[in-house]
């Protein structure tokens, strides 16, 4: 049953029924990667479930540094667009601490689609869903003060949540790249926001005390 909900627990899938959930399973392979091992590389075509765990993903600068792109979650996939004849030029997908993934060849995807024609105007949507992600990434990186990138993710994280009450996604190491600056600045300008007042901080726990002070940063 574990294993079954590495493909319930996905959007994707998620509104089909349980027999046909269990015959996608049968098409799956299932694999668990230690910390660090890397999961896809360029060249790739398949689609990657994340079931349990995390994996970071990420491209290369022309001068070899690691870009991060986003983190996907337990429940979370990449490699969509490889099902679709897109190919896989310069992602890296990598385990953030031991992570169980489920494998859908291409050849195994086409077989769901055949059966499950539906499958494929959802997977339209949360392909669109991933590109809104992609272009606010880029909005952060075209602010010029990295305490306005901050100000503004936290925003909204506060903003996806419903809450003043957020939980970092990730690691500050990570939102730091994800930001476009170092893990120090990036902690400098957290323990800024919060001496001032801003917010209250406990590890990956924030809270937003002054909303209005954020949004004039």
């Amino acid at each position: 049953m574990e294993e079954h909900l590495c493909v319930s627990f996905v959007p994707l899938f998620s509104d089909l029924s349980t027999g046909e959930q269990r015959e996608i399973m049968k098409l799956a392979h299932h694999r668990m990667y230690e910390k660090g091992e890397l999961i896809f590389q360029p060249g790739d075509e398949r689609l990657d479930i994340v079931a349990q765990g995390s994996m970071k993903v990420y491209q290369l600068s022309p001068a070899g540094k690691e870009q991060l792109l986003r983190v996907v979650e337990s429940g979370g996939y990449e490699g969509e667009k490889q099902l679709f004849g897109i190919a896989n030029e310069t992602l890296f997908g990598q385990a953030l601490e031991q992570t169980k993934v489920c494998t859908l060849s291409k050849r195994a995807f086409n077989q769901v689609i055949l059966c499950n024609p539906e499958i494929s105007l959802k997977l339209f949507e949360l392909t669109a869903q991933k590109m809104v992600q992609v272009e606010n990434q880029a909005k952060f990186l075209s602010m010029e003060r990295v305490g306005e990138r901050l100000a503004d993710y936290l925003l909204g994280l506060a903003k996806v949540e419903g809450d003043d009450r957020i939980t970092l996604p990730m690691r500050v190491m990570d939102i730091a790249e994800y930001l476009g600056t170092t893990p120090e600045t990036l902690s400098r300008k957290l323990k800024y926001l919060e001496e001032a007042g801003y917010i209250e901080r406990a590890g990956r726990k924030i809270t937003l005390l002054d909303r209005d002070a954020l949004q004039d940063l």
